[in-house]
């Protein structure tokens, strides 16, 4: 809650190791807060968030160690270069090998010419690879991503999508929100769609659908629309 308003509420949902979860909804559904919730960020004011095992209000730090968020717009240190970035998120996260995988993660997020580069000699897309980069360094058990491709060109959109999908398949559940529905149709297993700060829909599409045997056939624009109540909107 925020004063007397609640951004969000009653919603209910779990990631299992392997699975994509797309968080889908218009704007201001609370998409953002929700995320900043499992994030730590916010406390929320019920209900509770487990990570990994961990819950946030009894074992906040295991829960925060097991998980990686990175925010639409990512906040970088100005005066520490990419690999000092990544060296200082290995030593907040204890990871032991860290020379061992910075070469291999700066090739896979294409940086590995810009190792000596601050963030502000870094194209937005590049920012948004380093912010990746730092949240995948520690291999964890969860990986939040809110709208993970701003910035990036056709070739790194394709790029980040495949490392968001080995992720999955090396075991991290991944919850990934985004605004781009033929990226969550590509990548996610499940949907979580979100409107007014409540959960209208959540499972597979084919589940989503069965429930909604009215949606058959529609593409999954069309669902989002109508089940979000913009459909009229965007006629």
């Amino acid at each position: 809650m925020y004063g007397d308003f609640t951004a969000v509420r009653d919603v209910t949902f779990d990631v299992a190791p392997g699975e994509i979860l797309g968080l889908v909804g218009p704007n201001g559904a609370g998409k953002t807060t929700s995320l900043r919730c499992l994030a730590g960020i916010i406390t929320p004011t019920d209900g509770t968030i487990a990570i990994a095992g961990h819950t946030m209000d009894d074992d906040p730090i295991s829960a925060k160690r097991a998980l990686a968020f990175i925010p639409d717009e990512p906040h970088l240190f100005e005066y520490l270069s990419v690999e000092e970035h990544l060296r200082f998120i290995a030593r907040m996260y204890g990871v032991p090998d860290v020379e061992a995988r910075l070469p291999v993660l700066l090739q896979e997020m294409e940086l590995s010419d810009k190792g000596l580069s601050l963030p502000g000699e870094l194209s937005r897309g590049m920012r948004q690879k380093l912010a990746i980069a730092c949240g995948l360094l520690h291999d964890p058990s969860a990986l939040i991503l809110d709208e993970p491709l701003t910035g990036l060109d056709p070739a790194g959109m394709r790029r980040m999508r495949a490392t968001i999908a080995a992720r999955a398949t090396r075991g991290a559940a991944v919850i990934l929100s985004s605004h781009l529905l033929n990226l969550v149709e590509e990548l996610c297993s499940k949907l979580l769609v979100l409107r007014q700060g409540a959960c209208v829909a959540y499972g597979t599409l084919d589940e989503i659908i069965g429930a909604h045997p009215e949606l058959s056939g529609l593409s999954l624009e069309d669902v989002f629309l109508a089940l979000t109540g913009e459909a009229g909107q965007a006629s």
